[in-house]
């Protein structure tokens, strides 16, 4: 980006995203709950840790919108798992098992979702152990959920200011049309996306992050947005070093969601280490913001900054630390 006009231009676009408008949907079901940021198990993360013993189990579950299912079951089913896996792995974890619960019209429209979970589960080397089966709806719909188990945790709440904003994605990949999901796993070999994922948890025991989150609905400026918000700072994203794949509206891709994507608060001291990790295994990491003190998430040209969104007006999630100590 290289003027003031263009970030503005690019500013309006992310704000009117509606991935990142729909994020607002959580906070209106932790409201309702009465769930918050607070407590020993904070809420507004991407797993429910649960303390046991010397570590954490993790709990998860993901819904899937309708026309994304209707439109591509088969990878609807494969991300059943691979998002869900996703999120343990955001948290420093390592999972367990996967449960679904699939509704359909007869067989014939299960069997790609299913197919697509099975291709999953198997490549990633997870199970599915159980779920529901509903044969006799009148639409494809899909949820699934995930256990796990962390040593040390990496959360939404622990970004402080100070740290800086890494950004590791998976470039090998290719949009799987008509929708912004950037898809590099399903041709992906077996070892590399478990030696993958296991790179989050060896951060984590590493003491190299404290907070993480996978990038979802919404791309690098929601879900930068959520972090923001949860642990009570601002964060500003310099768009000029988001890594990005060639040829890619830089519009389209801060608000994409890519099969392997983390941002992870890291001290300056421990760039090189976490950046070098991923790049050992051909994953693009780099440096692309600041955590401040402050309130939510803007982007930078480097000359011009512009908010995004801020939760002291506008909240997310409804989990911040503000809402904590209400």
């Amino acid at each position: 980006m290289g003027t003031g006009p263009d970030l503005s231009r690019l500013a309006a676009a992310l704000r009117a995203d509606p991935g990142l408008a729909a994020k607002a949907d959580i906070g209106l079901a932790t409201g309702r709950l009465g769930l918050s940021g607070a407590g020993m198990v904070p809420v507004g993360d991407d797993c429910a840790a649960i303390p046991d013993g010397a570590g954490y189990l993790l709990f998860a579950m993901e819904g899937f919108i309708n026309r994304f299912v209707a439109a591509d079951p088969w990878f609807a089913g494969w991300c059943a798992v691979m998002v869900n896996l996703s999120d343990i792995a955001a948290m420093g974890g390592r999972a367990i098992a996967v449960t679904d619960a699939v509704w359909a019209e007869g067989a014939g429209q299960a069997e790609p979702i299913l197919a697509g979970m099975r291709a999953a589960a198997e490549r990633f080397g997870v199970p599915i152990v159980g779920g529901h089966t509903n044969l006799r709806t009148d639409r494809a719909q899909l949820s699934a959920a995930v256990l796990g188990r962390a040593r040390r945790l990496l959360t939404s709440f622990d970004a402080r200011p100070g740290d800086r904003l890494v950004m590791a994605v998976d470039l090998r990949g290719r949009y799987r049309e008509p929708f912004s999901n950037w898809e590099a796993a399903t041709d992906a070999p077996a070892e590399r996306l478990r030696g993958d994922l296991e790179l989050l948890p060896r951060i984590a025991e590493a003491g190299l992050s404290r907070a993480a989150k996978d990038i979802s609905q919404g791309g690098v400026v929601g879900t930068s947005a959520m972090l923001a918000e949860c642990s009570g700072v601002a964060i500003t994203i310099d768009v000029g070093a988001v890594p990005k794949p060639e040829g890619v509206a830089l519009e389209r891709w801060l608000t994409s969601f890519p099969s392997y994507g983390y941002l992870l608060a890291v001290a300056p001291g421990d760039i090189a280490t976490v950046t070098g990790l991923f790049a050992e295994r051909g994953i693009d990491a780099a440096e692309v913001g600041a955590v401040a003190a402050g309130s939510g998430v803007a982007i930078t040209d480097g000359i011009h900054t512009e908010t995004i969104r801020d939760p002291r007006r506008a909240p997310l999630l409804g989990c911040g630390p503000r809402e904590a100590a209400a």
